[in-house]
């Protein structure tokens, strides 16, 4: 149960956030190219290789896009214990992001590891397995997941500034999180 206070409104700027993600997308794109070249020197530029790669991306980076939000569903569940009834998932076309949200309030602790949990799973372990397997296309996709992620650094962020037992509910329609403050004992 919500307290009756108003909550403290966490709101992010789509428009900033699309431009981070861009920097740091160019960023680590250029970096983990760089490492791979550096650690493997063998790229192979033909016609097609490049036409399959693109394909085989664009597949991939879906199929992650999709986990991501996933694993944030998984995190509310493992780590905020709340019920599968009360998860949803969506595409939001006006603003061009998937979500994943549920009803359920959680505590501040378990949101953080919620919203951290894709980045690990989508992001940083494809491009450690692109650099074991030597795969370009993986190392693209996990530097592209990665940066995705940074919506999620920001609330994280945010979420740092009040306690770890503080409730926060997710907006179900906006990247927006309601900060309930723990009622103060008498």
């Amino acid at each position: 149960m919500l307290p009756d206070k108003e909550p403290i409104v966490i709101e992010l700027d789509i428009k900033k956030l699309m431009m981070d993600n861009i920097v740091v997308t160019s960023g680590l794109v250029i970096l983990f190219v760089a490492i791979q070249y550096i650690c493997f020197k063998n790229f192979d530029f033909s016609f097609w290789n490049i036409i399959l790669g693109s394909i085989l991306f664009v597949i991939l980076y879906i199929i992650f896009i999709v986990l991501h939000e996933a694993f944030h569903l998984i995190g509310f569940m493992l780590f905020g214990s709340v019920p599968f009834k009360s998860l949803k998932y969506g595409l939001n076309l006006e603003l061009g992001i998937a979500y994943a949200t549920t009803e359920q309030p959680l505590p501040n602790h378990a949101m953080k590891k919620a919203l951290l949990l894709p980045f690990w799973t989508t992001g940083v372990l494809p491009t450690i397995a692109g650099f074991y397997f030597n795969s370009t296309v993986l190392v693209l996709v996990g530097a592209f997941l990665i940066a995705g992620a940074v919506g999620d650094f920001s609330m994280y962020k945010e979420l740092r500034k009040y306690p770890k037992n503080a409730l926060i509910q997710d907006d179900p329609h906006l990247p927006k999180l309601y900060v309930y403050m723990p009622q103060e004992k008498k």
